[in-house]
């Protein structure tokens, strides 16, 4: 095992490198540091396993998510590779059985946790056995303005110094330009060579719509585009998540909650259904996500809005792993943002912080009320260009505009004359001419702008105010409980020097041209017989090795089989995804499979 090609050919069953990969695993090969910042099902992990196996000795990988790592070991076996991982799961016997392998050499990888790596005990472990490499996966984590935090993660600086000859790799889906130097600060990977990707996922369509009965607009998105799919959707709070997994299995699907309320136990055997069935939706708070290897999520769903465009792009990024069309679809409102920033200023974090929190916070509700292409919007925000991608919902069906200059200088000034001591909702009963007990009280049924904005309905001034704050031209003040607050960006609006072209709220649904989600996308009508035989035959394969179905093989293993149905061994090496381990274990139950279906039997 010397040749990184030949391991991709014969471990791992790829016939060539993506993108930067070959540069990565080359660079670590020759004993250097890297950190990789590549999108989610770009393939980074292979840019640490292959060195791992070209190198001599063991690569020990630092992995957040104790849950996952017997997932992750299990998918390695099924290649042939001898993994291990040593976590809290485990008993003091197999404990004491994996670290005599690690020491006799008998181990290709070892997942650990940050925490136990920096013990004293592993240190002194590591150092008596041969190490090819340590991987750093899920990078950011060390960052403290980012959006995973992990306090362990500060201590992995010590690498450098106890291993000074074992190279390094760092990587994450997730960093913007001051999150990449904190972590090259804070691992002293100050030689490292850095490998920038991208962060383009053009396969996931972009959907961002205003809360307008949002569990009626989730549900009718699930039954009209993915009532068989596996997705994710994400809550703000452990409440609303046990209610909506609640109130979607009383509509009849397989939701299941998940976040840190839970017990443990439970937690991990929601977490394995989803990963090990099909057609499961995942209702979780942030809590539930990374790391996740499940390529087939058709569909990430907020329920409210991330804090932060980092955080969105890496929650959505669970979705569409195997390249296949997905979907990531956003509701959202002035309360969210009220919520987001009453959150930010009761944290412990210092001022600095909580303006560079702001600022992301700023940044989301931007990309919320953009007019424009929303994947360009999104890739500015990393440091990219790009033009408009034709697969959002802003590009699929253009936004309509109208001119909102007085509007917007009635509703600033309704501010400035209520006091500014008042939130959204109040601000706009008084320019509807609201008559309720509260408004007579505070005498604002008295003032100059009681009732001049009785043309707009409701929800049309709670567009005119989202898109007000997303412009920083009025402020809400988290500590004043939400109360509306005017700044100087305002003044040259109410001046009458600028004028104001907002979006026109309620948009239309996507049309016809949306890419829709599908279990079955790419396989032909005639070829579906042949696909669900083969995803049978699959499911039994995962189900006798104790593994979820795609550690198995990928859905796109399966497509590459129904259109090139190989018949024998050597055919079957030619499918993506095919290396010599899998075709020893599972080639004849496939090839029996295409074979039925392609010479099926006969009665005499």
């Amino acid at each position: 095992m010397s040749n990184a090609q030949h391991i991709l050919e014969h471990v791992f069953g790829y016939d060539h490198f993506r993108g930067p990969q070959q540069a990565i695993v080359e660079n670590v090969i020759q004993g250097n540091d890297a950190l990789v910042i590549m999108p989610t099902g770009g393939g980074k992990s292979l840019c640490y396993q292959i060195p791992a196996l070209v190198r001599e000795g063991c690569g020990v990988i630092i992995s957040p998510l104790i849950a996952l790592m017997q997932d992750q070991v299990d998918t390695l076996r099924e290649l042939g590779v001898n993994a291990g991982f040593l976590n809290s799961s485990l008993d003091a016997q197999q404990t004491r059985d994996t670290e005599q392998a690690l020491l006799n050499g008998k181990l290709d990888m070892l997942y650990i946790a940050p925490e136990r790596l920096v013990q004293p005990r592993c240190l002194q472990l590591l150092k008596q056995a041969k190490l090819s490499l340590f991987a750093i996966d899920e990078a950011h984590c060390v960052s403290q303005w980012g959006h995973d935090f992990r306090a362990d993660y500060l201590q992995l600086s010590l690498l450098h110094e106890h291993f000074p000859n074992v190279p390094r790799i760092a990587l994450t889906a997730t960093a913007d330009d001051r999150t990449r130097i904190e972590i090259s600060k804070r691992l002293e990977l100050d030689q490292a060579e850095h490998f920038i990707s991208g962060f383009d996922r053009p396969n996931i369509q972009y959907r961002i719509q205003h809360k307008d009965k949002p569990k009626q607009q989730l549900l009718q998105f699930l039954r009209s585009e993915a009532p068989h799919d596996a997705g994710i959707i994400y809550c703000m709070s452990r409440k609303k998540v046990e209610q909506t997994a609640l109130w979607l299995a009383e509509q009849g699907f397989d939701a299941l909650p998940y976040h840190a309320g839970l017990s443990a136990a439970q937690r991990q055997k929601n977490q394995q259904r989803f990963l090990r069935e099909e057609n499961v939706v995942m209702v979780a708070t942030i809590a539930f996500g990374m790391g996740i290897d499940k390529p087939d999520v058709r569909f990430v769903v907020h329920l409210d809005m991330p804090k932060s465009i980092e955080a969105y792009y890496q929650e959505t990024g669970r979705a569409g792993r195997d390249g296949e069309p997905a979907v990531a679809l956003l509701f959202y409102g002035l309360e969210d943002v009220v919520k987001l920033a009453q959150m930010l200023s009761g944290s412990e974090g210092n001022e600095e912080f909580k303006r560079m929190e702001r600022h992301r916070l700023d940044a989301m509700l931007g990309l919320c009320e953009v007019t424009s292409c929303r994947r360009q919007v999104l890739l500015r925000y990393f440091g990219e260009n790009s033009e408009p991608c034709g697969n959002c919902d802003s590009c699929i069906t253009p936004v309509n505009t109208w001119n909102g200059t007085d509007a917007a200088r009635k509703l600033l000034s309704c501010v400035y004359r209520t006091g500014q001591r008042y939130g959204g909702q109040h601000v706009i009963e008084v320019l509807r001419g609201s008559n309720n007990e509260k408004i007579r009280q505070a005498g604002h049924d008295k003032l100059s702008t009681y009732g001049i904005g009785a043309d707009l309905s409701n929800n049309e001034w709670r567009s005119v105010l989202r898109q007000l704050v997303a412009r920083g031209l009025v402020d809400v003040n988290a500590e004043a409980f939400g109360a509306l607050q005017l700044n100087d960006s305002c003044r040259a609006l109410l001046r009458g020097d600028e004028s104001l072209q907002l979006r026109r709220d309620p948009r239309p649904e996507p049309s016809a041209r949306v890419a829709r989600s599908t279990s079955t996308s790419g396989v032909e009508a005639h070829d579906l017989p042949l696909w669900h035989a083969l995803k049978a035959c699959r499911k039994r394969l995962a189900d006798e090795h104790k593994v979820p179905p795609y550690v198995v093989f990928h859905d796109s293993t399966l497509l590459d089989m129904v259109q090139k149905r190989p018949t024998t061994r050597d055919a079957l090496l030619t499918v993506s995804g095919v290396g010599d381990a899998k075709l020893d274990r599972f080639g004849e139950a496939f090839l029996d499979v295409i074979l039925e279906h392609e010479y099926p039997a006969t009665e005499s």
